[in-house]
């Protein structure tokens, strides 16, 4: 059972007051979870939604949420639309005027669309963070940069439109993590912006061999980001090994990139990728 009001399930009769106070905790006010249930984003923006008393509409990230961005803490406050609401703690409320084509309903909740919540959230300050929202939120929908441009020419003079714009020129939707979004950031900066990313690879026979995260398939270079899995987990490292020894076997040349280069050595990452764009012969 998720968020649920707690003066509609003992009118139903679901539960008794003194269950109500026993066995579940208050998230907002006569808003109820199990206790000790683990709250996500999303639940917690629909628990957020039933304290506005089904009449807000979610946005920034709870919006994002909504939509099936993934990386959101679910420790952020929930985020509503909606104009003259009392304050609480946990929720942020914004009361933006938005447009009938600024809203949609996304599994029965009202929403900021895609375009909309990109345009808010690509605002706020942190370019870096702003790029890895944008970059999920455009993995988890079909949202295309153009679609943000629109959005940011039709509220011209908005505060952080140069950051929103900055963030949309460097944003992907083939990124898979933060991680591998900061790992081509890194790149970026160093003028070695990836060409593509999720690059498929198959052998000479047509077979798939998997899947490079980021890299350059004319120069057979690409960046693999390695998360914990991958020096934790013994079978997907040996699945590692022999994928690396594939791609070699094909001309490939991958540099792999771990958690501590990304926070404390990024001139590792540039330097090897340089290093290996050199030996195919790319004009570097």
């Amino acid at each position: 059972m998720g968020p649920f009001m707690g003066s509609e399930a003992v009118s139903a009769g679901v539960v008794t007051r003194y269950q109500l106070s026993t066995r579940y905790e208050k998230v907002y006010r006569n808003v109820y979870v199990p206790r000790g249930y683990r709250m996500t984003s999303a639940d917690k923006a629909f628990a957020a939604w039933l304290w506005a008393a089904r009449r807000a509409t979610l946005a920034g990230l709870s919006a994002a949420a909504l939509h099936g961005s993934k990386w959101i803490d679910a420790h952020l406050p929930a985020e509503l639309n909606q104009p003259h609401r009392h304050k609480t703690n946990g929720i942020l409320l914004h009361s933006d005027a938005l447009t009938d084509d600024e809203i949609c309903v996304v599994g029965g909740l009202p929403a900021t669309t895609p375009a909309r919540t990109a345009y808010d959230i690509g605002r706020r300050r942190g370019l870096k963070t702003a790029v890895i929202r944008l970059d999920a939120l455009m993995q988890a929908t079909d949202l295309k940069p153009v679609d943000i441009e629109l959005m940011a020419d039709r509220h011209r003079g908005a505060r952080g439109l140069l950051q929103l714009r900055e963030a949309v020129s460097l944003a992907d939707a083939g990124s898979e993590s933060p991680q591998e979004t900061l790992t081509r950031l890194i790149l970026t900066d160093a003028g070695l912006r990836p060409k593509r990313t999720q690059i498929n690879v198959f052998d000479n026979d047509g077979e798939f061999v998997g899947r490079i995260d980021m890299g350059w398939d004319d120069w057979l270079v690409g960046v693999e980001y390695d998360g914990a899995q991958h020096w934790e987990d013994p079978d997907v490292r040996a699945k590692d090994i022999d994928k690396q020894a594939e791609y070699e076997a094909l001309g490939w040349r991958i540099v792999r990139v771990s958690s501590d280069m990304v926070r404390r050595r990024p001139h590792v990452i540039v330097e090897r990728t340089r290093a290996a764009l050199r030996a195919a012969g790319a004009p570097v």
